[in-house]
């Protein structure tokens, strides 16, 4: 049972100078340590008056006492205003993670199946704007990455622990939730559907491969297979928080990397087809081009997905004076976009280079199987599949913690307690068959790769831009205030523009990006 603290959790002098941070008991059975705010050169802080000037003319046994409290101050950090809710939650009640785990977390949402669409984009764009696409939309969302970071403890002794209360801290509370509320959740869930498609219809791929013609005479259908990726999406997401899945994360990371390396060394290493061209696809129209175009730039953004996590993400590890979260935070982004960047250049350039224009609308995987099934060991073609399969397992974990977050959020603040294992289990097995659900109802949802990247482009490249401006408030008419309002008013223009893109593609065109589909 948990005791209850008041909003301001009051600081005990320890006998000690080395005292670890404080620590509460979590419904799952975690040491959760209390949020603590961020160290502020220009603020006041508990220990500014106690400096080697007013320490001096006194005697040693005081000076040691006060010394004691200046080392506990700046380990746990200023008057903290905590909600106690906060260590109810998957999100929030277990602080123990670190640079390693942001580096995992970060790089299994930031890479995965959006990859092997890219050389999609390129077949409209050509080599030229599709190089320079790529480029200048993951250099904005390397910042803008930056920016969420810094902008998590930006105000001492708050820390924005969801990507929902930050936009609200900018917008205003209404306002706020208005505009983050819906791309978050609709990125969240329709990549949480798009990932049981893609990976049931990749395991039955992996099935057919494997048995071949000893496959029995009554194989599961699509939808059955939908249903197996589904339990086992189930029987994972039991585990109860966001750092507990680091492991997952860690395993679908290693997955993706290779899983992208193995599709395009396979590609350009096999024969180009005859007919390959690099020019971009010539349509009947000029608004038909520019609609492909817009569509393909859409893809080239949902590539770039995950920074709606980046709070969450960073809102599992400990912050002291000493030690902000902003340190370990961006040392693993760094190092899990690094690895992004040499999975995904790779594939959108070696893709095209190996079929052109002549790429199907599924991807380099589904170009992969249509042009060299036969010429591929069918072993390594398993392999390949399997690798997806368990990407995706990885993938829907972290994609759905903040929907677990939202429902165990809304049972604690009506009952004022934390949520039971079988209350906790019940939410996530409703959340798994409702996607599973939604998914064979529309299960065009895993083709919508354009319209997705323009409706969630906003999370990843506008938003941040005017949070910056609203929170830190930069001087007025200075160069961070143009180029941040600038940027940000760019990603709302371009998001519409890739949506209209996106929908005219698949109303007009039939572009449906099915993944794996075979002949």
């Amino acid at each position: 049972m948990m005791d209850e603290r008041p909003e301001t959790e009051l600081i005990s002098i320890p006998a000690t100078p080395r005292v670890s941070t404080p620590e509460i008991q979590t419904p799952s059975g975690q040491r959760s340590p209390r949020p603590a705010g961020q160290k502020s050169s220009t603020a006041w802080t508990p220990t500014s008056f106690i400096s080697p000037r007013f320490l001096s003319p006194i005697g040693t046994p005081m000076k040691k006492v006060l010394i004691n409290i200046k080392g506990y101050l700046e380990e746990v950090g200023h008057l903290t205003k905590l909600n106690p809710q906060d260590a109810w939650l998957p999100i929030t009640e277990s602080r123990n993670g670190n640079a390693h785990y942001a580096a995992f977390h970060n790089l299994n949402a930031g890479v995965g199946f959006q990859a092997l669409v890219l050389p999609v984009a390129f077949a409209f764009l050509g080599w030229s704007w599709g190089i320079l696409s790529l480029t200048i939309a993951y250099c904005w969302q390397l910042y803008t990455l930056w920016i969420l970071v810094q902008l998590h403890e930006a105000v001492p002794g708050k820390r924005y622990n969801r990507y929902v209360e930050l936009a609200q801290a900018a917008f205003g509370e209404r306002l706020g939730v208005w505009l983050a509320l819906f791309p978050t959740v609709y990125l969240s869930a329709g990549t949480a559907t798009a990932l049981i498609l893609i990976g049931g219809e990749t395991m039955k791929l992996f099935f057919q491969v494997v048995c071949g013609p000893l496959c029995s005479s009554n194989p599961l259908t699509t939808v059955e297979w939908y249903l197996v990726f589904t339990s086992l999406c189930i029987v994972l997401s039991q585990l109860p928080n966001l750092n507990s899945i680091a492991g997952l994360s860690l395993v679908g990371a290693i997955t993706a990397i290779t899983y992208s390396t193995m599709v395009w060394v396979l590609s350009v290493s096999q024969q180009r087809p005859p007919t390959i061209s690099y020019e971009p696809l010539s349509l009947p129209s000029s608004s038909a081009a520019l609609f492909s175009v817009m569509n393909a730039l859409g893809i080239v953004a949902f590539a770039f997905r995950g920074h709606n996590l980046v709070l969450e993400i960073q809102a599992t590890m400990p912050s002291t004076f000493k030690n902000p979260a902003h340190v370990p935070m961006w040392r693993g982004a760094k190092v899990a976009y690094f690895f992004i960047a040499m999975c995904l250049f790779p594939v959108a350039i070696g893709g095209f280079w190996a079929y052109g224009n002549l790429m199907p609308s599924g991807g380099i995987l589904n170009a992969l199987y249509a042009f060299h099934s036969h010429s591929i060991p069918r072993g390594l073609l398993a392999l390949t599949f399997l690798l997806v399969v368990f990407n995706c397992l990885s993938s829907f974990q972290i994609y759905s913690m903040p929907a677990f977050d939202s429902f165990e959020a809304g049972y604690t603040s009506r009952t004022n307690r934390p949520c039971s294992i079988w209350v906790r289990s019940g939410f996530r097995v409703f959340y798994g068959f409702v996607s599973f659900f939604i998914g064979v109802a529309l299960p065009f949802l895993s083709s919508l790769a354009g319209l997705l990247g323009g409706l969630t482009l906003p999370v990843t490249f506008a938003y941040p831009c005017f949070m910056w401006v609203l929170i830190k408030r930069p001087p007025k008419y200075s160069f961070n205030w143009y180029f941040n309002w600038i940027l940000g008013w760019l990603g709302v223009a371009f998001s519409l523009a890739f949506s209209i893109g996106g929908i005219w593609s698949i109303v007009n065109n039939g572009l449906k990006l099915k993944f794996f589909k075979p002949n």
